[in-house]
């Protein structure tokens, strides 16, 4: 087809997920062994009593990361962890990764060894090998992917659209943390433009500033949730902001949602900071993104067992589709949620 002003689409138009869905909408799946494909946190194939997980995410420089301020040893631990993350959304467990990366020739050797330290720490605190990769040249910069492959019991794994009509919607630890971070980092990005010697004032917010520069997977949820004898019903992990995942587990349901401001977890740090830059706390944790928390619904029943599980909040319940996805806020009001955080293509 030639390709003319008449029939050109701008990307902004579609969206990165709208995008994806317009790309892979007329996917078939040929193998029997391929059991889910697109439109989860990993690809699910069948591996005699247990399934494999594969899952892939590319970092490019300028987009994804800034290396004004983060470390390359930072960068690579982060890009092992926002793909463990994906494996322990589907409740598996990250086994092997692949690395591979394209720099330009403005990075030295020990400049790669540095971000490859971090890549080497995240294996070894996750218990994840590498096992092989590809190496290019760039000439605009520094871009890293990173593929993690994984497994999960058959019985066991989790997806993001199988939630169930009444289930609770309940996440792990606090959100828009990294958000309020990043803004940090940016603004002193910012003043270090205007004159290089000043040094950055981030005291005080060594917190929010790690969780943008050093997050961590939740893989202590799998543990916790194994030893109360509960298995959510969907999952997701927690990158692209929280209305953003709750509407992809809406959707994928066919189901509605219900969920109260007053019950989303905040860190005194980022209503702190939220408040320093006139943002409203909560809407950073709707639509900050990279928390890399989980997301997951249980049956209504488990109440019991997780309601005094620390760590653990309900900030919701799932309801029919007719009823729509609404958050009801501090005052009472109720208001539809929408995804308004980090859109690659927008």
């Amino acid at each position: 087809m030639t390709l003319n002003k008449e029939n050109r689409t701008e990307l902004n138009e579609f969206g990165e997920f709208g995008l994806i869905n317009h790309l892979t909408k007329n996917i078939k799946i040929k193998n029997l062994s391929t059991i889910k494909g697109v439109g989860d946190d990993a690809a699910v194939i069948e591996n005699k009593d247990k399934v494999t997980l594969v899952s892939t995410d590319l970092l490019i420089e300028g987009v994804h990361f800034d290396l004004t301020y983060t470390p390359l040893k930072h960068l690579g631990y982060k890009a092992v962890v926002v793909n463990i993350s994906d494996i322990v959304a589907m409740n598996g467990k990250a086994n092997q990764i692949t690395v591979s990366i394209s720099v330009s020739s403005r990075f030295s050797v020990e400049a790669i060894e540095e971000m490859y330290s971090g890549i080497l720490l995240a294996c070894e605190k996750y218990d994840v090998d590498l096992v092989g990769g590809d190496t290019t040249s760039s000439v605009s910069g520094l871009y890293l992917s990173i593929t993690v492959i994984g497994e999960a019991d058959t019985e066991k794994i989790v997806y993001r659209n199988t939630a169930k009509e009444g289930d609770l919607l309940v996440v792990t630890g606090d959100l828009g943390a990294a958000y309020t971070g990043l803004l940090l980092l940016e603004r002193e990005k910012q003043v270090f433009k205007a004159n290089p010697d000043m040094q950055p004032d981030l005291e005080g917010y060594d917190y929010i500033v790690g969780r943008q520069l050093k997050p961590e997977a939740r893989t202590d949820i799998q543990k916790v949730l194994e030893g109360i004898e509960v298995l959510p019903t969907s999952m997701i992990d927690i990158s692209d902001g929280l209305a953003s995942e709750i509407l992809h587990v809406c959707t994928g349901s066919e189901l509605g949602c219900t969920i109260y401001e007053e019950k989303i977890p905040l860190d005194p740090t980022t209503i702190n900071a939220a408040t320093e830059f006139s943002i409203d706390p909560t809407t950073c944790a709707l639509n900050g993104g990279e928390d890399y928390e989980l997301l997951f619904t249980v049956s209504h029943n488990d109440y019991e067992k997780i309601k005094d599980v620390m760590g653990l909040s309900v900030i919701g319940h799932m309801t029919g589709k007719d009823t729509g996805t609404n958050l009801i806020s501090g005052s009472g009001t109720s208001v539809p949620i929408k995804a308004q955080g980090w859109d690659a293509l927008r």
